[in-house]
């Protein structure tokens, strides 16, 4: 027999929770009441529960106050809270805490008893199990979720031994043989954007509700059980066990829980995601098989599909789609940006991503493999450049984007090119900061390069570029070592090179107005006239005049 402690403020919620609980059918002999944290940590020190349920907004002492107080001295007690969706502060101490499940208010009869079930398992497993294997994984994970997710987990990585774990099996439904298993995977693409919007910025909070969600959608015969994975930045499993049924029966209530799934976590938290889902087996430990399945459709999906909404993936297309590689184009796109060139390398990007446009099929793996191979080799590329590694993305890493103020979601075709590009403009910015810092700036080399390239189409940003300074900055050091500001000293230039080449009549003037990089002869006649208080023709007159 089991022991229950309620502690909540309000009256009204702890007499529904007394009247809806399954007590006699989960064999709980007593249960006590607390109308806050102080008064729920005497009783709890007095009559030592089972499991206590507590609401996370209470006076005196709330949810996360006593929450961690029972980590620090009732290390395996079970509980169980109650909060709201919004509650992100008290909700992330939940998470972080050995909770056994969350309820959201109102709370109902099933979630009620859902949730004490989970409980009343777990405790009846650490009574039950006396095998040194068992005991270390429940001392370690107090929570059933938390110990189910790591049986999932170990059945999908192939490294469960059904045989030495025989115990487990009724914790995730194995031991019945009518019970049939199947995954169902999930890629958030706008994940980035969800949480800083929805979730405080909290990625283990997203999850967390996600996970949730996918949970409560329940159908006959069918219950899921989710959790993010662990080795994948912005993906869901779901494990779904369903009761009986053909094969075909099974395939359509699999593909409709699939499209349910990705509606509902639309609808509430305008998520955009793709769907894989594998078959559904017998076995238990066929479930690796149904994960793999899932998971290569998704990363099969053409992302010249992905128009902005959910995707549903289908196990169809199969074949290689590798229409973008930047290996080829990488010693061009350095010239660029060892130059500070950054437009110069994003025409280089852009032909490359005209490819994935004229393609008929480009698949989100490939998307993802070209991302991973551009994070590598411009890693390289920054660091023999001077740039220091642990200021640039790692690999595989959705958070390393978030870190440096950068988005790895993409929804569509359009955002993924955005991406690429701000990802280029990005290492563009580290190459340029590295080789300024690495190379001494002399006010003199922008003198010099205006005299040797007086002809160009010169402008202040290429030198702010190269040597990272501010325009203000530049602009007054120049005119302070040589007392004309930059414009005005590339007019003087210009201008007195065109006196000595109208000194030269054999050159026309429009052959002069092309050398000093005029493409307009009259445009050259009015700079010329502005300047000096006559045209061109006036001062070669006047200087053939003086020469007689």
């Amino acid at each position: 027999m089991y022991k229950v402690l309620i502690i909540d403020d309000e009256e009204p919620l702890r007499e529904a929770i007394k009247i809806l609980g399954d007590w006699e059918g989960l064999e709980v002999e007593e249960v006590w009441e607390a109308t806050d944290g102080v008064v729920g940590l005497d009783l709890l020190a007095k009559h030592h529960p089972d499991l206590v349920m507590l609401d996370m907004k209470m006076p005196e002492l709330n949810g996360v106050e006593f929450l961690r107080i029972v980590e620090r001295d009732y290390p395996e007690l079970l509980t169980i809270v109650i909060s709201g969706y919004n509650d992100f502060e008290f909700t992330r101490q939940a998470i972080h805490s050995k909770v056994v499940d969350y309820l959201l208010k109102p709370i109902n009869r099933q979630d009620l008893n859902q949730a004490l079930r989970k409980a009343i398992n777990v405790l009846e497993a650490k009574r039950q199990s006396h095998s040194e294997l068992i005991t270390r994984n429940i001392a370690f994970n107090m929570s059933l979720p938390k110990l189910k997710e790591k049986i999932y987990l170990s059945i999908i990585e192939r490294s469960f031994k059904q045989q030495n774990n025989l115990a487990f099996l009724p914790l995730i439904g194995a031991d019945r043989e009518d019970n049939r298993f199947g995954a169902l995977v999930l890629k958030l693409l706008n994940m980035q954007v969800v949480r800083d919007k929805r979730f405080n910025r909290d990625s283990e909070l997203l999850y967390f509700a996600v996970a949730n969600v996918i949970n409560e959608v329940a159908m006959d015969d069918t219950i899921c059980f989710s959790f993010s994975d662990p080795r994948k930045d912005g993906e869901i499993i779901a494990v779904f066990t369903m009761r009986g049924g053909y094969p075909e029966d099974l395939a359509f209530r699999a593909d409709f829980l699939m499209r349910k799934v990705g509606q509902m976590l639309s609808e509430l938290f305008g998520i955009v995601s793709v769907a894989g889902i594998g078959q559904v087996y017998e076995q238990v430990s066929k479930l690796a098989d149904s994960y793999e399945e899932a998971r290569a459709a998704i990363y099969g999906f053409d992302l010249l599909k992905l128009k902005g909404a959910n995707a549903f993936a289908s196990k169809e297309k199969t074949g290689h789609s590798e229409v973008l590689s930047f290996t080829n184009r990488m010693t061009a796109i350095r010239n660029a940006l060892e130059s500070a060139n950054i437009n110069q390398a994003k025409i280089i990007l852009s032909e490359l991503t005209q490819k994935i446009r004229e393609a008929d099929y480009f698949a989100i793996g490939e998307a993802e493999r070209a991302i991973r191979e551009m994070i590598v080799l411009f890693n390289d590329m920054a660091i023999d450049l001077g740039a220091a590694s642990d200021q640039l993305l790692a690999i595989g890493s959705r958070s390393s984007f978030a870190n440096v103020g950068l988005s790895a979601d993409f929804t569509t075709l359009g955002e993924y090119e955005q991406m690429l590009e701000r990802t280029l403009e990005f290492y563009g910015d580290q190459i340029r900061q590295a080789m300024a810092s690495n190379r001494p700036f002399n006010i003199e080399d922008i003198k010099a390069y205006i005299d040797q390239h007086y002809f160009e189409d010169i402008k202040i940003s290429m030198f702010t570029d190269k040597y990272y300074l501010s325009r203000e900055y530049l602009m007054k050091l120049f005119k302070q070592q040589f007392g004309f500001g930059i414009h005005e000293y590339m007019q003087k230039v210009r201008m007195d090179k065109a006196c000595m080449l109208l000194d030269d009549s054999a050159l026309k003037i429009q052959e002069i107005s092309e050398m000093l990089g005029y493409k307009d002869k009259n445009y050259f006649s009015k700079a010329f006239r502005n300047y000096y208080g006559e045209s061109p023709t006036e001062y070669r007159n006047g200087r053939a005049g003086d020469k007689k």
